[in-house]
């Protein structure tokens, strides 16, 4: 059921010729927006998010695929994993899609995964939690927020029951009502988002066979446990026919898994046992001549995470040399060459990867990560700036850069990027502290001063009242009265 797994984007720079929802009404895009930040600044809070750059980028690769067929281009969206073995996939207000690991893994062909993600675009583009709230309008503002709030701490911790008994004791009698809505809700999306798949290129049969495959399932197959995606977006004999119907308007597509798929499932897979010999185990079970190349990197993976180095690096240059073309065979390769203290090697396995890909997120991430353990710090900050000037990063990413900064000698720099970070969680006050503790520093550059100067001046536009007494509280006497004119 939508409520409990939303879907999100960056509503601010929205700007759509709306004629006007009565959606609008109750919770704006903005607000849409505002509140879909907020959730995300608590799940990166809670330390649930994959920060596995390859893992990231392909998710976001497969939902842009998606969005490009299903979205006018008003509405930004941003992929991201979760580390949860439950099956389950939800969309937050604003645009901001999650994915459980245990879904990633339980999907049996990329066109299951992009089914998935496409009913979650689909959420969205239809903003679906602003018309449940609308259709619920008569409850009191008081209803309204207790409903929201239970959307919050249902999303944030992970508990759907939760955040489903809010919203039932938020509606009372207009429960049943609130039911149907969503209903309606998993149906319109279900046919949005097999249009879109069928448009961006997948096999629009991949959203009924995950659904169909989800139905099957019984308690018994899994620990007694019904899965969250059952629970959360409910799946009957009737919706999944009427998806196969809808399918069946589009021409059949064979199932072609990228190897980016594989290979973000075999990363997952390995981190999901709880040691490294145990991933190792599971992928030496099987001759190692008859493993396809995906087993063949997830068994290289599993050997990388054991300290096996030269296992792990005889297999990547074996994956390299048979296609060049796969970025992740590049990075295995430079990381366990370098580990294995060949350093020339392994620099020059990167440097080759990243004229082949320029500015590849992950393949720069993990560069940069290998220049930061050489300890390369300029050339690190050089080429993460590069980047980061150009694809918007995460706050991990930030953080990375923070430490470059910090270890080439450029404390401003380094307090600077330490601000955005603490911005990007969601923490206003923490980031006007660290540029605060920057334009403290002795060697400050005029023009540094200026930049961070107007920095704060802008962060503070967005603060409540509460914030900037906070924040009041927390500066030096001096800072306090140049800041308060």
């Amino acid at each position: 059921m939508l409520l409990v797994v939303t879907s999100g984007a960056d509503a601010d720079d929205i700007k759509l010729p709306d004629m006007g929802s009565p959606a609008d009404a109750v919770l704006s895009k903005s607000d849409e927006a505002r509140l879909g930040r907020a959730i995300m600044a608590q799940i990166r809070l809670s330390g649930t998010v994959v920060e596995d750059p390859l893992v990231t980028e392909y998710i976001n690769e497969v939902g842009s695929r998606i969005v490009a067929h299903a979205n006018d281009g008003t509405q930004s969206f941003k992929f991201f994993v979760i580390d949860d073995p439950n099956i389950n996939a939800f969309a937050l207000p604003g645009g901001f899609i999650g994915v459980h690991t245990g879904l990633l893994e339980a999907t049996r062909n990329e066109d299951e995964l992009a089914g998935v993600l496409a009913h979650e675009v689909a959420h969205v583009t239809q903003r679906h939690i602003a018309r449940a709230i609308h259709a619920s309008q008569r409850q009191s503002i008081m209803t309204t927020a207790i409903m929201l709030g239970a959307i919050l701490a249902g999303v944030v911790s992970g508990d759907s029951d939760a955040a489903q008994a809010g919203i039932v004791v938020a509606q009372g009698s207009a429960v049943q009502q609130q039911i149907n809505f969503t209903r309606s809700n998993e149906y319109e999306a279900d046919r949005i988002g097999i249009r879109a798949m069928g448009d961006a290129g997948f096999d629009p049969h991949g959203m009924a066979s995950f659904f169909e495959v989800m139905s099957r399932q019984s308690p018994a197959d899994l620990d007694m446990r019904l899965p969250e995606f059952l629970r959360t977006h409910p799946v009957t004999t009737q919706r999944i026919a009427e998806a196969r119907n809808r399918a069946r308007s589009y021409p059949r597509r064979p199932s072609n898994d990228s190897v980016n798929y594989g290979i973000a499932r075999a990363r997952m897979k390995v981190e999901s046992f709880d040691s490294a010999d145990g991933a190792v185990a599971y992928f030496e079970s099987r001759d190692y001549e008859q493993q396809n190349d995906i087993e063949k990197y997830g068994r290289a993976f599993a050997y990388q995470r054991a300290g096996r180095y030269r296992d792990a690096n005889r297999i990547f240059e074996e994956l390299l040399e048979r296609n060049q073309k796969v970025i992740a065979y590049h990075i295995g390769a430079g990381e366990t060459l370098l580990a294995l203290e060949q350093r020339d090697r392994g620099l020059a396995t990167f440097e080759r990867a990243v004229s082949l890909f320029p500015r590849n997120v992950p393949l720069v991430i993990h560069y940069g990560e290998g220049l930061l353990q050489l300890g390369q710090a300029d050339k690190a900050h050089r080429i993460l700036l590069d980047l980061m000037n150009n694809v918007p990063p995460t706050p991990e990413q930030v953080r990375l850069i923070a430490r470059a900064a910090n270890e080439a000698g450029d404390t401003a720099e380094a307090l600077y990027y330490l601000s955005e970070y603490h911005l990007m969680t969601g923490n206003l006050v923490g980031g006007i502290s660290f540029l605060q503790r920057a334009l403290a520093l002795p060697e400050l550059q005029e023009i540094q001063r200026i930049r961070f100067e107007a920095r704060i001046d802008f962060i503070r536009e967005y603060m409540s009242e509460e914030q900037l007494k906070q924040l009041q509280r927390s500066q030096p006497a001096g800072a306090s009265a140049r800041n308060s004119g």
